[in-house]
């Protein structure tokens, strides 16, 4: 499926309909939740990481890309990858490397160094040298680090996402938003807003009911299975 074919999965959602994007760490999670049914997939970076021996924000961008590559190969849905703050590569570089490793969008973070986040403006400008080297060949999710770094406040998270959708993001992505402040954001965004579930039905079914577009798990998945992994192993031994 092209980017163009994922985009038109994220339009005409009504509330209470978002598009619910499970998060695989590698090809085999992958493949079993392409063939529980769901149409796409979104990679979370940190769930790659610990899937590889990384903590979080320590992967190699080889690696990255290598992980994200192994996944589309093994599923016949479309997948888009959380590429963190874009590894400090030139925006067509970037693009390149995405669409070598067949993915058809991306999660670009405004924070760095996992504490600060960047200028908005200079972030904006950013991105939207991405777009002109993706076109239309990208669909671009767009993170707002204001509740994980900055002030909280949802009129700078509003503030920060409509510069990221005038720069060309396709989705912006107020990572951590308590649900008490989505409505401000829900009227104060123009186009999808992704927000963050736990790896169950009811936080699934507690965003939607707040109106949320597009649900993603981050590396919720990972670590659930991590547990039931881990779980299994202790019963084993005992």
């Amino acid at each position: 499926m092209t980017a163009l074919a994922f985009r038109a999965l994220h339009q005409g959602r009504t509330t209470g309909h978002p598009l619910v994007l499970p998060g695989p760490w590698d090809a085999a999670s992958a493949q079993a939740l392409a063939d529980a049914g769901f149409p796409a997939l979104a990679t979370p970076s940190a769930g790659i990481a610990a899937s590889l021996g990384y903590a979080d924000g320590s992967t190699p961008p080889e690696e990255m890309f290598a992980a994200v590559a192994r996944i589309v190969r093994a599923v016949p849905v479309p997948v888009s990858a959380d590429i963190e703050g874009g590894y400090g590569l030139a925006p067509g570089e970037l693009v390149g490397r995405l669409l070598e490793a067949g993915a058809v969008g991306c999660n670009l973070e405004d924070s760095e160094g996992h504490s600060t986040l960047k200028d908005p403006q200079r972030h904006a400008d950013w991105l939207a040298e991405v777009r002109a080297a993706a076109g239309d060949a990208l669909f671009i999710n767009a993170r707002v680090d204001t509740f994980l770094f900055g002030t909280g406040d949802p009129a700078d998270a509003v503030a920060r996402a409509r510069l990221y959708v005038a720069a060309g993001a396709d989705c912006v992505y107020p990572l951590l938003a308590p649900l008490e402040a989505f409505p401000a954001l829900r009227e104060g965004i123009e186009g999808p807003i992704n927000m963050a579930a736990r790896p169950d039905r009811e936080s699934v079914a507690e965003l939607t009911r707040a109106g949320a577009t597009r649900i993603t798990f981050g590396p919720g998945m990972q670590r659930h299975a991590a547990e039931a992994t881990g779980a299994l192993g202790a019963g084993l031994r005992g």
